[in-house]
């Protein structure tokens, strides 16, 4: 059961009889997303001051000291900027879209677990909920974002926004059949398929070091999956303008940009609990004590540096070397690490 689990029961019981009850639900509710806006933007920040070092360009300055300020800055021409539909879309798949991505990205949080705390003998993950088939409620849900794609493109009736889902699409067919079989491949090491299970079973060793290849095909196939450098074919400004967000402008522009960096932040959680050992730290620390949480948001961090450090130093791939890729070298490899991964697991249960 999840910490946040039984505060809601415990909240429900005091409760039970009060009017006040679900506005009480709902700021704890609040306070979650809150928290999840809050590590995009620093990731978002963080991105464009980094990638002005890599470049040896000057990144954000001016607003406010070392350009903090600067994204609250964006969000206020955002917000002030004019909203236009155009006339020939579907207005319900336009609107829809990046509500529909945010959305994706606030449920696959639901059962990310920042840490394992044991009171009085019981386990409690400190998460939202916690489940026995996490991983495979996110492998699901992370799909929905695809259907945001397509649902832009094909509502902006615009023909550079209808190839990019389209590329989307190809590469959705492409690169979750390696993702999922990765996946498989972490369960059958794990004997599980809860995420807190899995980060217990590295407490020895972590599943980076057990199959590294594993490592290699979920990390190029996430990359392909959120869209990144060198994988953002769907918005490729070079040929398709904006891609499937050409014709989205103001806050919903600002929605749409915001839902691809949550599911970015999301899927460096996902590669630091499922190879990266989660909260389990380094041994080389000896007896001192640093929460795991902490353990946790620092994988996140140089996983998402990774990723920067991808889009600062490699060009885009054309489509048909993304679908090569996918189909003729990740599928095979994925398989492979299967394989061995079922040997392993053998040998360790």
């Amino acid at each position: 059961m999840g910490i946040f689990e039984i505060i809601m029961d415990y909240l429900v019981i005091i409760f039970a009889h009060n009017p006040f009850a679900p506005w009480i639900r709902g700021v704890l509710g609040g306070l979650v997303i809150g928290a999840v806006f809050a590590g995009a933007l620093v990731m978002v920040y963080l991105e464009r001051k980094f990638l002005g070092d890599m470049q040896s360009r000057i990144g954000p300055n001016r607003v406010g000291r070392f350009g903090v300020l600067q994204l609250i800055a964006d969000a206020i021409k955002l917000f002030t900027k004019e909203d236009i539909i155009p006339a020939k879309a579907d207005k319900w798949l336009f609107i829809g879209a990046p509500i529909v991505a945010l959305t994706s990205g606030f449920l696959m949080v639901a059962v990310i677990p920042f840490d394992l705390l044991v009171i009085k003998g019981e386990e409690y993950a400190v998460a939202v909920s916690r489940m026995d088939i996490s991983i495979l409620y996110l492998e699901a849900v992370s799909g929905l974002a695809i259907f945001a794609t397509f649902m832009a493109g094909w509502g902006s009736s615009n023909k550079y926004a209808v190839l990019a889902a389209f590329r989307n699409v190809a590469k959705m067919i492409g690169y979750e059949i390696p993702l999922g079989i990765t996946i498989i491949s972490v369960a059958v090491m794990a004997h599980s398929l809860d995420i807190v299970e899995i980060v217990e079973a590295q407490s020895s060793i972590w599943f980076i070091i057990a199959q590294p290849l594993g490592f290699v095909v979920f990390f190029i196939a996430l990359l392909a999956d959120v869209g990144r450098i060198p994988f953002d074919q769907t918005e490729a400004e070079e040929e398709l303008v904006a891609g499937w967000a050409t014709e989205y402008s103001g806050m919903r522009w600002g929605l749409a940009f915001f839902a691809e960096y949550l599911h970015a932040v999301v899927g460096s959680f996902i590669v630091a609990l499922i190879f990266l050992g989660g909260w389990n730290g380094l041994p080389i620390v000896g007896n001192l004590y640093i929460p795991g949480i902490f353990w946790v948001i620092a994988k996140v961090i140089i996983v998402m540096m990774l990723f920067i450090w991808i889009r600062a130093a490699l060009p885009r791939y054309r489509i048909d070397q993304v679908i090569d890729i996918g189909w003729k070298v990740l599928i095979p490899l994925a398989l492979l690490n299967l394989v061995w991964s079922t040997i392993i697991g053998l040998m360790w249960a």
